[in-house]
């Protein structure tokens, strides 16, 4: 075997794909495996059950109602949206004027927040658990009526690369530690929803194979903290070159022995 490729595919993010027939490496040989593309979409979620609640009082801190956001990729724009859909809801906007008392924006110049409280008896609480301040570049604390502008900076992007890793291979490092990463990416260069189509470029990068028989190949993708990525059941294709490494100089030598039998040298 030379070269050969393989296409693997899942709706989950940790997946095993076993061979009916098992790929067999002459162990007298070398052999090594690179990715050749990973085609998903962006469903990563930045809003889950960690971070997606919102509340706020109506009447200077007397009583308190809580917003909870569902489970998706929102921007900062779509976290406005949906905040202020379920304040109307909740009749808690101007149906007059149909204006907001509570709006957020964002501050681009400095990557941070803005909450603009319009009414006066209007507050949110950012130190409830689950808060989505931290998500919105708010520290633990109660904003009131007026322009209210993050400590930090937006934090909205929660995973900066998507780390493909494979089990068959070995020579790579994270951080340090050797692990079986055989690519890695940015996936914000598309917005949520959107598919991502991964290719290495300007060259593949191959890795040793550290098997004689692979009966299966496992493969995951994590986050650059090592966290499982959740795609929310979207479907992931890896593609994968595996070949056999060419010793060159060998084969110099042994055309030179074949050449030499032949009585040409």
């Amino acid at each position: 075997m030379r070269t050969t490729t393989h296409i693997l595919s899942n709706n989950k993010t940790d997946f095993t794909t076993n061979f009916s027939s098992p790929i067999y490496l002459n162990q007298n040989k070398h052999y090594e495996a690179a990715l050749l593309s990973i085609d998903l979409y962006n469903s990563i979620p930045n809003i889950t059950d960690k971070n997606n609640k919102f509340k706020y009082s109506n009447d200077s801190g007397n009583t308190w109602k809580i917003i909870t956001l569902n489970k998706g990729s929102y921007e900062l724009q779509a976290i406005n949206d949906e905040i202020q859909r379920q304040m109307i809801i909740n009749d808690d906007y101007d149906s007059a004027n149909n204006e907001f008392y509570i709006t957020i924006t964002a501050n681009v110049s400095e990557l941070k927040s803005i909450v603009n409280i319009a009414n006066a008896l209007y507050q949110v609480d950012f130190s409830v658990e689950n808060s989505i301040g931290s998500t919105l570049g708010f520290q633990p604390q109660v904003i009131s009526h007026g322009y209210n502008k993050s400590q930090d900076i937006v934090n909205i992007t929660k995973v900066n690369s998507v780390l493909v890793n494979v089990d068959i291979i070995s020579g790579s490092y994270v951080n340090g530690t050797q692990l079986p990463t055989i690519y890695s990416f940015n996936p914000n260069r598309v917005s949520p929803g959107y598919i991502i189509g991964e290719q290495p470029n300007p060259t593949l990068i191959y890795f040793p194979i550290h098997r004689s028989t692979i009966n299966c190949i496992r493969v995951w993708l994590t986050d650059q903290n090592m966290n499982l990525i959740d795609l929310r059941g979207e479907e992931v294709t890896v593609k994968l070159c595996i070949r056999e490494v060419v010793n060159i100089k060998q084969q110099i030598k042994n055309a030179i022995k074949e050449l030499k039998k032949e009585n040409v040298l």
